[in-house]
């Protein structure tokens, strides 16, 4: 049954689906995210605030995630719809808002807004699609949202066992995508019921990472441009743009490009593919955070030498490189042996510069970066020459 106003919002499963204009906006709502994210990082590079940070980037990449699986399914032109879209931005906003100060006396206004985004996203979606199979699939989301809410609130309100209540809910919420949401007495999803536009999803995705992208080279701009542009400062503005050239090569080539096509070969099947390419862009873009960071740190003071900046030197750009390995296994089925090789070589790259300033931590990690990027395209390089010696035969041979 299609008919009615379900059938009025839903998108053609066979139709074309290119990110609309308004889904463009929401994303406005993740970059605001993404440099509140990172001041808070900077404030406190500690192994308990980048644990905070990482709950914090987990809640609101869920936001982003579940509301562009949503948005795949409907059309964005529908007036509910783009009500929606602009209910969850506005609460991601809030959230954004709130996060240099949540663990110190605005952890509810975080957490409310976080529960009103799902829970206001199923009161809008269930009326509408009264008497069509989705909203039971809706229902069921709904359902466990406001259970795992609690976990939120109560968090929110008690102090103590606040990133622990936090992280079960998370885990939790993650836990039940993966398992398509069951409920007792109402069974769980299936994969045609989450089947979704690979191309909508994978143009999303790459979409999303440029933003993340574009959070690194915003804040070093900022950071350089309030530096004083000595030379060391430039140098280190400098590596900075090196390092973000780098990871969008590594992001995009090769398997970047193909998930879309590989959701899409997969059929129903490909929702899991999905699924486990959400769950990596989550690990790729903490990488691409605390990289930021890193890469802040060393433009605002590069002679200095900072425990901090030095552990996510070194875990930014290895949490990144390990996502990307793990999309590549999902999406071709090889292993990149160049990125495999690449995440104990940053390590030990990092040990190695342990005690000299952080512009060489950052030297040396831009140079693993590039190494990675220049052995990756060496087998199309050879390929390329192959066939420019191929070409340029006959014109010898009659030359």
């Amino acid at each position: 049954m299609t008919g009615g106003l379900a059938g009025r919002l839903l998108q053609r499963r066979e139709s074309p689906r290119r990110a609309s204009f308004l889904e463009l906006f929401f994303d406005l709502a993740f970059i605001f995210a993404l440099t509140r994210l990172s001041r808070a990082l900077l404030d406190d590079p500690s192994l308990n605030g980048g644990i905070q940070v990482l709950l914090m980037l987990a809640a609101l990449w869920w936001v982003w995630f579940v509301t562009a699986w949503s948005a795949d399914w409907f059309d964005p032109r529908a007036p509910l719809i783009v009500a929606l879209l602009l209910w969850v931005m506005f609460g991601g906003l809030l959230m954004a808002a709130a996060v240099p100060t949540v663990f110190d006396g605005h952890a509810l206004v975080f957490a409310i807004a976080y529960v009103a985004i799902h829970l206001g996203r199923a009161g809008m979606l269930l009326p509408a699609l009264r008497g069509h199979p989705l909203q039971l699939r809706s229902l069921r989301v709904a359902i466990w949202f406001a259970i795992s809410g609690v976990l939120w609130v109560v968090g929110a309100a008690v102090d103590p066992a606040r990133e622990a209540l936090w992280a079960t809910a998370l885990l939790l919420e993650y836990s039940l995508a993966r398992l398509r949401w069951p409920f007792p007495g109402l069974g769980r999803s299936s994969w045609i019921d989450l089947q979704v536009n690979g191309m909508h999803l994978s143009e999303r995705y790459q979409q999303i990472f440029i933003i993340a992208l574009g959070e690194l080279i915003l804040i070093s701009g900022i950071t350089y441009s309030q530096s004083g542009l000595d030379r060391d400062s430039t140098v280190a503005f400098a590596l900075a743009f090196v390092t973000a050239v780098a990871l969008a090569r590594l992001y995009l080539v090769p398997a970047g490009g193909r998930l879309g096509t590989r959701i899409e070969a997969a059929g129903p099947p490909g929702s899991r593919l999905t699924l486990k390419a959400g769950y990596l862009h989550l690990v790729m873009i903490a990488g691409v955070l605390a990289t930021s960071v890193a890469m802040e740190m060393t433009i605002d003071d590069p002679m200095e030498h900072d425990t901090g900046q030095l552990a996510l030197g070194v875990v930014g750009p290895a949490l990144f490189l390990t996502g990307r390995i793990h999309l590549a296994v999902v999406v071709d089925g090889g292993r990149p042996w160049a990125r495999l090789v690449g995440v104990p070589v940053i390590i030990a790259a990092g040990l190695a510069t342990a005690r000299l300033p952080q512009l060489v931590n950052s030297a040396v990690v831009a140079g693993v970066l590039l190494l990675i990027v220049l052995v990756d395209a060496m087998p199309g390089l050879r390929r390329f020459l192959r066939r420019g010696a191929g070409s340029a035969a006959p014109d010898r041979r009659h030359g």
